[in-house]
Parts: C-alpha cells; sequence; structure tokens
C-alpha cells in the first residue's frame, strides 16, 4: 500500500491494484456473505463471480458504509447544534459509464450490499433511462439516433427529482422505461419514499452541459450526488461486449414479438454482427468518446475493467 501511496503523491487519486483494494474489506464478508443471489445479480454476457464480489465490491460496499455512517453522524450534529430534528436526507451514489460497460451490474450489487448494513436498509436503485424524452419527442426533433446523448435526456426534470429527494420530499416519482419497448412508459412510475440510500445509474450522469447554453445558473446533475463511481474500461473492449451482447438479445429478448428490436430477430449471425458493429460505430463510440469518457476524472472513485470485464484496479479520489 505505502509503494501505491508514493506513487500517487501528485495525482487527484491513489490507485490500488485489484489485490490491494481486496485488503481493505475488513470484516464486511462476514456479515455480508450470504446476503446475494450471484444470478440476480449480473448482466447479459456480464459474468460476476464469487470472487469479483469478495475482492471488488465489498470493499467498497464497505468504503461506503463508512461514509454513509460519517453523513448521517453529521445530520445528527447539525440537529444538536440547531436544538431541532434536521429533516434527515439520502446519501445519493452516481454511478456512470458507457453502454455495456456493466454499470447497472455495479449498481445492482452495490444496492444488494448496502440494504445489509442496518445503519441504511432502504436503498432505492434509479436508471435515468426513465428520464429519456420518449420517442415520439425525439423524432420529432429528428434526433432518434442520438438516443443516450446528452440531448436526448430531459434533464429538467431529472434535476428536479434530485432536488426533490435530497430536500427530504417524503414521496418522489421517477418515470419508467422498457427496454422492451424501447420507449418511455406513460403513466408508469417508480415511487421513492425516504430510502437512506439512493443510487443513480445512467450514461449520462457525470456529465455537464457547456456554460454557453446556459441560460440559467448551471446546476448539474452530479450537484446532488454524496459519491460518484466511474466504470471504465478500453474502448475495444467495450466494443466487443456490445457486439456480444447484441447478439444475445437478438436470440432472447428481440424474439418477443413486443420488442421494438423485432425486426432484428432473424438476422443471420453475419449480419448481426455487422449491424450492431455499425449501431457501435454510429452512435455508442461517439457518445462515449465526446460525453461520457471526458467525465471520467470527476468520478469519487473508478473502477478500471480489463478486457475479461473483471476489474483490475481502483482509483480512489483523495479526501
Amino acid at each position: 500500500m505505502t509503494t501505491s501511496l508514493k506513487r500517487e503523491r501528485y495525482t487527484p487519486y491513489i490507485t490500488f491494484s485489484r489485490e490491494e483494494w481486496a485488503e481493505t474489506s475488513g470484516d464486511a464478508l462476514l456479515q455480508l456473505q450470504d446476503y446475494y443471489d450471484l444470478e440476480q445479480l449480473h448482466g447479459m454476457n456480464e459474468p460476476l463471480t464469487q470472487e469479483e464480489i469478495t475482492q471488488i465490491y465489498l470493499p467498497l460496499a464497505h468504503l461506503l458504509n463508512l461514509y454513509v455512517k460519517s453523513s448521517q453522524a453529521l445530520h445528527k450534529a447539525t440537529s444538536s447544534f440547531l436544538g431541532s430534528q434536521v429533516l434527515k436526507v439520502p446519501y445519493i451514489i452516481g454511478i456512470a459509464g458507457s453502454v455495456a460497460v456493466g454499470k447497472s451490474t455495479t449498481a445492482r450489487v452495490l444496492q444488494r450490499l448496502l440494504q445489509a448494513w442496518p445503519d441504511h436498509p432502504r436503498v432505492d436503485l434509479v436508471t435515468t433511462d426513465g428520464f429519456l424524452y420518449p420517442n415520439k419527442t425525439l423524432e420529432a426533433n429528428n434526433i432518434m439516433n442520438r438516443k443516450g446523448f446528452p440531448e436526448s435526456y430531459d434533464i429538467k426534470r431529472l434535476i428536479h427529482f434530485l432536488a426533490d429527494v435530497k430536500s427530504g420530499k417524503e414521496r418522489v416519482a421517477a418515470p419508467l422505461y422498457s427496454h422492451l419497448e424501447y420507449d418511455v412508459l406513460p403513466g408508469q412510475l417508480q415511487w421513492i419514499e425516504q430510502p437512506d440510500i439512493v443510487i443513480v445509474e445512467g450514461v449520462n450522469v457525470l456529465q455537464v452541459r457547456p456554460r454557453q447554453q446556459q441560460k440559467d445558473p448551471a446546476i448539474f446533475v452530479s450537484d446532488f450526488f454524496d459519491f460518484s463511481i466511474y466504470v471504465d474500461a478500453a474502448e475495444k473492449d467495450i466494443r466487443k461486449w456490445y457486439i456480444s451482447r447484441f447478439e444475445s438479445l437478438r436470440a432472447t429478448a428481440f424474439q418477443n414479438p413486443e420488442s421494438f428490436f423485432h425486426r432484428y430477430a432473424h438476422l443471420s449471425d453475419t449480419a448481426t454482427v455487422e449491424l450492431a458493429t455499425q449501431i457501435w460505430e454510429d452512435i455508442n463510440k461517439p457518445n462515449l468518446e465526446h460525453n461520457i469518457a471526458p467525465t471520467r476524472y470527476r468520478a469519487s472513485l473508478i473502477l478500471e475493467k480489463g478486457h475479461h470485464h473483471f476489474v483490475q484496479s481502483v482509483k480512489l479520489r483523495k479526501a
């Protein structure tokens, strides 16, 4: 550990190898070992092993537990100072990263692990997909092919949602999204009711708009985060994972006649790879390079994955 600290003396982050990071879990393994089901947590074509949880996610959940407890202690101190009970507000964790990099799996695993601690049993997970504009709006503005880019989100609605959550409002609604229908579900909502922690996951959560586009004082989604995570990997690896996932979806979800992508269900193997590659090159790669990856160093912590889809190192921002 000393070597790492010396090596990172003049950077904003401390870098841990996988082995060094695994040493930080403390006694967390004892109370969390039987708290999850691997089959329910991993995503399509995203391997998740007991070793990955033990070496990467348990230490991260342990660290977040310490941060949340510190936040709760500060809340109590503030209440004592003011001589009255200050309304408790949730601790908000943001998780960003490219399409197909595995951020949804990271979010699900952390939600499950963080629920195990008695100090914060209520942990909600919200994805920003629900804050995409409906397809009809994207089509009307001729940006359907830029779905997932910053301009495809109703950022004002997302910021209002986070402001309500962070103000301690008793019930706050988030819109729901269907990956089957590839669209926001009209009138369907996810209700957030004063949880201890809220995890907000999405490609765009660390993005900021250029100041010249601001008409009002700049408020960003990340302004509401107490802690943020960026799931990172080499572009060539994410591209491979995306194509592999697209192939798996063609054989499963795309076979459903209700799926937006049912038109691709009967493509040949070669045509499937060609289509997935074109979508990656035309849409996902530009979004990653121009909008998502530049936000990497705004995160509190970066999980750096290798070609095998497992985390190989961790960067933690210095306090």
